[in-house]
């Protein structure tokens, strides 16, 4: 199985045959419109399941299937968390529980790990189960910690930690969070400016399966978004 995320930079409609090459079975695209506006060219693929979620119908989270997999949200979603979903991704043959995630800016302040934070303790039981994968545009690094906060990124990594739960990249590349030497953000699509604030954390059983693990490359994708996808095919 091979699950993208991607934070198109909106108009997903005019970019998915890009992200298509790329043969996944299960696509997140933050910042993706309405499904009623994604009118695609004859020759794109359409997806076989899809979710959105959203309060502008410009720019919300999609996720895709290209497989046999359904997508269903499940009940227990708190509208509080807005963009921390949880889903239920399955086929006839295994459940995966995937938290589509697109990390927003708090009100009264710029720490955008607070939601994921307070949405991982809300869904705690959901992280206890067999296939659980985080995946998405966290907008949060260990090298934006402030000591003081405890929702900081590297709180949120350990928490997950104790739960079995890793990062699918610095596990396979063997790396610590904050000295990535791949980014997924170029801000303003500047190479100067590199950052890695898009993950895919998964349970440890799915860990140990991962086949690879893959970011696109600046100069392949700067020209549709300031994000570049974040590829992981688990041996399943």
């Amino acid at each position: 199985m091979k699950i993208i995320t991607w934070n198109c930079n909106m108009a997903f409609r005019k970019k998915a045959e890009f992200i298509l090459a790329e043969q996944p079975d299960i696509l997140i695209v933050p910042e993706c419109e309405h499904p009623d506006k994604l009118i695609f060219k004859s020759d794109v693929t359409k997806s076989r399941d899809q979710f959105w979620f959203g309060q502008n119908l410009n720019k919300g989270v999609g996720i895709f299937s290209y497989s046999d997999f359904k997508i269903e949200l499940l009940s227990i979603h708190n509208p509080e968390f807005k963009y921390v979903l949880p889903l239920s991704i399955k086929n006839d043959e295994i459940e995966f529980i995937v938290f589509a995630i697109w990390a927003q800016k708090p009100k009264n302040h710029d720490c955008y790990t607070e939601q994921i934070w307070n949405a991982v303790h809300f869904y705690d039981n959901l992280l206890n189960k067999e296939n659980v994968i985080l995946v998405g545009d966290f907008n949060s690094s260990s090298i934006w910690d402030k000591p003081n906060r405890i929702y900081n990124h590297t709180n949120l990594v350990n928490l997950l930690k104790d739960k079995n739960i890793y990062s699918t990249y610095h596990s396979f590349y063997n790396q610590e969070q904050g000295k990535e030497t791949i980014s997924t953000l170029f801000m303003h699509r500047k190479i100067e400016r590199p950052y890695h604030i898009d993950f895919c954390f998964a349970s440890k059983n799915l860990i140990d399966k991962i086949k690879s693990v893959e970011i696109g490359k600046y100069e392949n994708w700067t020209k549709h978004s300031d994000h570049k996808p974040v590829a992981v095919k688990f041996q399943i």
